[in-house]
């Protein structure tokens, strides 16, 4: 679904990712790891073209994606939720996803409001909240499921887990595994191990850049004495 091939990027002349190669599959979560300054949000923005090329392919349901805008992007069916969440506070949970709204797409799941307030019930009962009257957790919450009204063939999270309440965390792993099980693919930015743990089913280590193992997540663990 996903493939990436000598991936590298850099802001100015700050050369920040080295020749990457990772492929991902629908009904699969591969979890990128890493410390803070790793790259891995740097590898999820150069994949929606929010990172100027430099050089490297990457493809996207069998089509080179990396020369195209962000938008282009999207509409392939690719959706991303940053760090930030960046929702509209001033819109409510339904407007909120209403923004999000694409056309359904042949072969994948076509959500809808329903469909996502059955997977995400805290966004059911708060439908007409208005995004700056919830929580951290119900943000990151909203900006994935707004993310899916776009019916995405695959998913690219950064850090999900970041800053959320224990029962928050929990909700959204299963979140996650719940689109893992829709046949979505998920590639996930975390340095949460024991999130990653909840979710995964292979990963890889970043380190400055760089690819240091890959494997399932077992693997990278042994052969880097993960804590």
């Amino acid at each position: 679904m996903l493939e990436v091939r000598g991936l590298s990027a850099a802001y100015g002349k700050a050369q920040t990712l080295f020749g990457l190669d990772f492929s991902a599959r629908a009904g699969e979560v591969l979890v990128l790891l890493g410390r803070n300054g790793a790259g891995k949000s740097t590898v999820l923005k150069r994949i929606m073209g929010l990172v100027p090329p430099q050089a490297g392919e990457i493809r996207f349901d069998g089509a080179r994606i990396d020369a195209l805008p962000p938008y282009r992007i999207a509409r392939l069916g690719l959706g991303y939720v940053p760090e930030e969440r960046r929702i509209f506070t001033d819109l409510t949970v339904r407007e909120n996803l209403e923004v999000g709204r694409q056309l359904p797409r042949a072969d994948i799941v076509h959500w809808t409001p329903g469909r996502l307030f059955e997977l995400f019930p805290n966004l059911g009962r708060m439908q007409d909240r208005l995004g700056g009257r919830m929580s951290g957790g119900e943000q990151k919450m909203l900006a994935v499921a707004r993310t899916l009204m776009g019916n995405p063939r695959a998913i690219l999270l950064d850090e999900p887990a970041e800053g959320l309440a224990p029962i928050i965390v929990e909700q959204v792993a299963g979140s996650i595994r719940a689109l893992k099980a829709q046949g979505l693919c998920v590639l996930l930015c975390e340095q949460n191990l024991h999130f990653a743990r909840r979710v995964a089913d292979r990963a890889c280590l970043l380190e400055k850049g760089r690819i240091r193992a890959s494997g399932t997540l077992e693997e990278v663990e042994s052969r880097y004495a993960l804590a």
